[in-house]
């Protein structure tokens, strides 16, 4: 895995040594990138279900202010400062060991711009992330599925509805506002 664009273009990331864990491709994570454009300068982005952290990283090296990456499982944490450690990465960030069901405490009533979830690929998944998105402070707040292309995710779930998904592969990304 390599970063995109940005600060840290072309560096590689350590990847998971354990099975289980799908990082997100450095295609999906392009288009992601590509989708958002500037945007992401400036902003403040959560990573749940960090895993390697790539996401994040990819948006501390495209110029976002703030990343909170989580991930329930401490080898992922472990990961993830890791990487950011390589890359000399500064304390724009924080890491946090916890279930992204309970968000909202984790991330301590932050405000996000755009929070992007990886969750493990199941029918429900999708609904999962909304729902924990739901917790989140911010009221412009876009929120990316990364999903499997066989699990078509809900138009409308609590607060969002869904305004676009690209594909690529079996692997697809749902973009959902507030609204």
């Amino acid at each position: 895995m390599r970063i995109v664009a940005g600060e840290w273009r072309g560096r590689t990331l350590k990847s998971p040594s354990w099975p289980g864990l799908r990082p997100t491709s450095d295609r999906l994570r392009e288009t992601l990138f590509n989708i958002l454009g500037p945007a992401i300068r400036g902003a403040r982005v959560l990573d749940g279900y960090a895993g390697t952290g790539a996401i994040g990283i990819e948006a501390l090296s495209r110029g976002a202010a703030w990343v909170c990456f989580v991930d329930n499982d401490r080898r992922a944490t472990a990961l993830v400062e890791a990487n950011l450690t390589a890359l000399g990465a500064d304390r724009r960030y924080a890491i946090i060991r916890a279930d992204v069901t309970n968000i909202s405490d984790a991330c301590g009533g932050a405000a996000f711009d755009f929070a992007v979830f990886d969750p493990p690929y199941a029918p429900e998944a999708a609904a999962a992330a909304l729902d924990a998105a739901g917790q989140l402070a911010g009221g412009d707040l876009i929120v990316v599925i990364e999903h499997a292309t066989r699990h078509a995710p809900p138009p409308r779930h609590g607060d969002f509805a869904l305004a676009r998904t690209v594909t690529a592969g079996d692997s697809a990304l749902s973009f959902y506002e507030r609204g």
